[in-house]
């Protein structure tokens, strides 16, 4: 075995072995001229506007998956996660926690993808880390992600921002990332063509907030606890009821057919490409016609309204006519999704 075929503690020991894994590795792949100054930290030009942070880790089993992997996952979500509150993504932070055993060719491949999607996105990772801890600590490979964007003041994006009258819009199909991992976890071939559908979404969000499309009051990824889990948080949030109608949801129908399969609900299982959108009822046939134009939208669909009757409440109205309430999400249906 090649000595440099496996992660080993002499790659988190800061001597030469570290050196060669970040220069020979983690700078291959990501290029940005402030990441290879190799500073504690990085120093970002000047803005006006609003600064947005957020910050987010990565434990999904398996790490590589159909239509995406942790790397992709990393950089996806946390762009998302600024795109939620109506952010312009800036830059990234990428800091690695690799337990010792690690094969070398999986986390170039990581790396990789990482830098891949960063360049697709546009958002650069400008500064990083990286730890080697002894085997059994982490599983393999944890990824903690931080993302600093510009959030307009012409825009106040919230989940308390709901309103009576509302249009409630998903920017595409359901539980795709959910019932991937899922069948990956189960060893289960469901066939078709599911796939995670792990994207960045900071230019749907920016092109309907440019737009000011139909007014629009809340964002929100629904990843873990899925669509009804976060519907749930927004009710609470704003103190609204939200009903939505099963005939609206999209969902493919071979993530139907897996579900039924393993007695898992597709309302709770988790998204990483799509978004929730909560705007006005007037202008809800722009939002959905806009989010359509856009690769990431073109399966969006109005799925839904907010009323005043009940708040903190989230229930479906069924295909047969009646209704079911749905709660938030307890326990765990998946380990490690996201």
């Amino acid at each position: 075995m090649k000595a440099d075929s496996i992660i080993s503690l002499d790659h988190g020991s800061g001597g030469l072995a570290s050196q060669h894994l970040i220069s020979g590795l983690i700078l291959k792949h990501l290029t940005c001229p402030q990441l290879r100054d190799l500073e504690d930290c990085a120093v970002l030009g000047e803005y006006a506007g609003r600064i947005a942070f957020s910050t987010d880790s990565y434990v999904v089993d398996p790490l590589f998956f159909p239509g995406g992997d942790i790397g992709a996952l990393a950089v996806h979500g946390t762009i998302n996660d600024l795109a939620m509150r109506g952010a312009r993504p800036l830059a990234l932070s990428l800091a690695l926690i690799i337990e010792e055993g690690f094969a070398y060719a999986s986390l170039e491949r990581i790396v990789a993808s990482v830098g891949r999607c960063c360049e697709e996105a546009g958002v650069a990772v400008v500064t990083g880390d990286t730890k080697v801890v002894p085997r059994g600590k982490a599983d393999g490979l944890f990824i903690n992600t931080s993302g600093i964007g510009l959030a307009s003041h012409r825009h106040d994006i919230s989940g308390k921002k709901a309103q009576p009258g509302d249009a409630v819009i998903v920017s595409g199909t359901l539980a795709d990332h959910g019932v991937t991992i899922m069948s990956r976890q189960a060893g289960i071939d469901i066939g078709g063509d599911i796939a995670s559908d792990t994207q960045p979404l900071h230019r749907l969000v920016g092109a309907l907030l440019e737009e000011d499309a139909g007014r629009i009051h809340v964002l929100r990824d629904p990843t873990r606890g899925g669509l009804a889990t976060t519907l749930c948080e927004i009710a609470q949030s704003s103190q609204v009821e939200i009903v939505i109608e099963e005939d609206r949801l999209p969902i493919r129908p071979a993530v139907n057919v897996a579900c039924e399969m393993i007695g898992l609900d597709p309302l709770y299982l988790a998204n990483e490409g799509k978004c929730l959108i909560i705007c006005d009822r007037d202008g809800a046939e722009d939002v959905l016609q806009l989010a359509r134009r856009m690769p990431e939208g073109r399966d969006a669909a109005l799925i839904g309204w907010v009323s005043e009757r009940h708040p903190g409440r989230v229930s479906l109205t069924t295909r047969i006519g009646g209704s079911r309430l749905l709660e938030p999400l307890t326990g765990q249906p998946l380990p490690r999704i996201c």
